[in-house]
């Protein structure tokens, strides 16, 4: 049925986990089922997140030396720098699944984030700037991907561009959402609507939509948990099934969503590999891994100079979503006017208020240059917390409704 027990124990003796078992099979009270436990076959999944050197492991001199090289190459950036802030944050978990299907596995699933945050000065003005990078891989991120000094000068360049950054006009505009980190604003205001759970309970504005056309026909969006050392990649979700490339919308088409275990038996459709959980201690439910919308054909430069007057959205940072509705309000921490289709002032104070579902129909030019966050994201839902990846190409929205501080100009 549709009922769900859950239990836990933390003391791994056998009276207490069948004290748990009893626990969550009263909680279900399902009087009609008969279900038969298999022999237990262990699967070996594919292992999506290969290291080279653990960051959990590794001599704290390394961590120290990386720190301090982000610290003299942000207090390098501009004199206007007066304080510098590094994170080095790196986690492993070990996990055993077995089910009554006869599945089991084991998996060690890695974390590792280094962040930079930057204050500038310039008089009585003070300004921030944060970046960060990382996923599921070792210390050899810094030598393939960024070193240290490149995400702690990123993080000095925000601080100081937003010194001179200029108050943002209010009202409806078009808006150009940069590629990478506006995947924010599609994971939040559009991804969970695509969750099952929202849609089997009927509470999400795409429940019993499959088939109908939801976006523009140059929006296909995909959830994907299988993209190697990415944040959001798992090897198995947390209820045995391997990950997928899964089709949400395609060409504007709504194909289907995020499913459990329990969501794909309610709704009679093949599990996605989407349940997932923070820990032991908390149930699975449907949620996204890595979320993007693919390349279209469009030049990122052309989709600037077809804007007479807008605003370039580059990076985000918290905001408000109601994820069954889609309704949001974004803060934006990096942006720029748009000016007879050139980007020319920075801006400041710029936040995107609107409906993702609503949004996604007055797309009309998508880029090419599709490219997924190196942050650390991480995704909340139901008090539970998980890490995620998420990318977007350039994207043209015909209108926004900006939040700022001057009155739009007639």
């Amino acid at each position: 049925g549709d009922q769900v027990g859950f239990a836990f124990s933390e003391d791994l003796t056998m009276e207490n986990m069948m004290q748990a078992a009893h626990a969550a099979a009263a909680i279900a009270n399902d009087k009609n089922a008969r279900v038969k436990a298999k022999a237990i076959g262990e699967i070996r999944p594919r292992n999506l997140y290969p290291i080279g050197e653990l960051a959990t492991t590794s001599d704290l001199s390394k961590k120290l030396a990386f720190i301090n090289e982000a610290n003299t190459a942000a207090k390098a950036y501009s004199p206007k720098i007066i304080r510098v802030t590094c994170g080095f944050n790196d986690e492993v978990k070990y996990l055993a699944y077995a089910n009554s299907d006869g599945v089991s596995w084991q998996d060690m699933q890695p974390l590792f984030l280094f962040n930079t945050s930057c204050i500038a000065e310039d008089g009585t003005q003070r300004q921030t700037g944060y970046e960060a990078g990382g996923g599921r891989i070792g210390l050899e991120y810094f030598s393939k991907k960024r070193n240290a000094a490149m995400i702690a000068k990123e993080a000095a360049r925000l601080a100081v561009l937003n010194l001179s950054a200029q108050d943002a006009e209010a009202g409806p505009q078009t808006v150009v959402l940069g590629n990478a980190d506006s995947g924010i604003l599609l994971h939040e205001a559009v991804g969970h609507g695509l969750e099952a759970d929202f849609n089997y309970k009927k509470l999400a504005n795409y429940s019993g939509r499959v088939g109908q056309k939801v976006a523009s026909e140059l929006c296909t969006i995909v959830d994907e948990g299988t993209f190697e050392n990415m944040r959001g990649t798992i090897n198995v979700d947390d209820e045995g099934n391997p990950p997928a490339a899964t089709t949400l919308i395609e060409n504007g088409i709504l194909r289907g969503y995020m499913n459990d275990r329990i969501s794909a038996k309610q709704m009679g459709v093949p599990n996605t590999g989407n349940g997932r959980r923070e820990a032991y201690n908390y149930a699975p439910m449907p949620r996204m891994t890595n979320t993007y919308m693919l390349a279209g054909k469009s030049d990122p430069e052309e989709i600037i100079k077809s804007v007479e007057r807008g605003i370039y959205a580059k990076r985000f940072s918290g905001g408000s979503v109601d994820i069954t509705k889609g309704d949001f309000n974004f803060a934006v921490t990096e942006s720029y006017l748009i000016e007879n289709g050139k980007i020319t002032a920075p801006l400041k104070g710029v936040t995107l208020i609107g409906n993702g579902p609503d949004v996604m129909t007055k797309v009309t030019m998508v880029g090419n240059d599709l490219k997924f966050t190196d942050g650390g994201w991480t995704c909340g839902k139901s008090g539970q917390s998980v890490p995620v990846g998420m990318g977007i190409p350039t994207v043209k929205v015909s209108e926004i409704t900006v939040g700022g501080t001057k009155t739009r100009k007639a």
